[in-house]
């Protein structure tokens, strides 16, 4: 049985992620680390399995959170661009970006299949899923470098 809670504790408790968050995003430009590693690691740390222990079954609800987000971000990016500084890199970021997904996506492709022992599909799979971040990542760590 799940057990139901009050909206003032569910509140609260995105508050404090929220807030968590915007403190790691602010600490990731200072440190040069990706902001995404910490989002990840906060989420981690407040799932089921870490010391928050929210419990979150709703697949539904988590692809159409997932999707609002990624548009949100998406958006987000392109408005925060600045492209007197992005476009003399263009190429070189272009090519860096689309052969590094294509090669992550080879490795953990190859790894899984050889290491892991996961079928050829699902060692691609996993290879594409994993490498579709890299172009972002990226970006994210040459602009905390002031590359691009």
């Amino acid at each position: 049985m799940i057990p139901q809670f009050h909206v003032e504790y569910i509140l609260v408790g995105a508050s404090v992620l929220i807030l968590i968050s915007v403190i790691a995003s602010k600490a990731s430009g200072r440190w040069g680390v990706p902001s995404l590693l910490l989002f990840l690691l906060i989420g981690m740390l407040a799932g089921s399995d870490g010391p928050g222990g929210i419990e979150f079954t709703d697949a539904r609800l988590a692809q159409s959170l997932g999707v609002i987000a990624l548009a949100f971000i998406l958006f987000a990016g392109g408005l925060d661009t600045d492209w007197t500084r992005v476009r003399p890199v263009m190429g070189k970021g272009f090519i860096l970006s689309t052969l590094g997904v294509l090669i992550t996506a080879l490795l953990v492709g190859g790894f899984a299949t050889l290491i892991l022992d996961f079928s050829l599909t699902e060692g691609v799979l996993l290879g594409a899923i994993v490498s579709s971040t890299d172009a972002a990542a990226l970006f994210v760590v040459l602009r905390s470098k002031n590359s691009a």
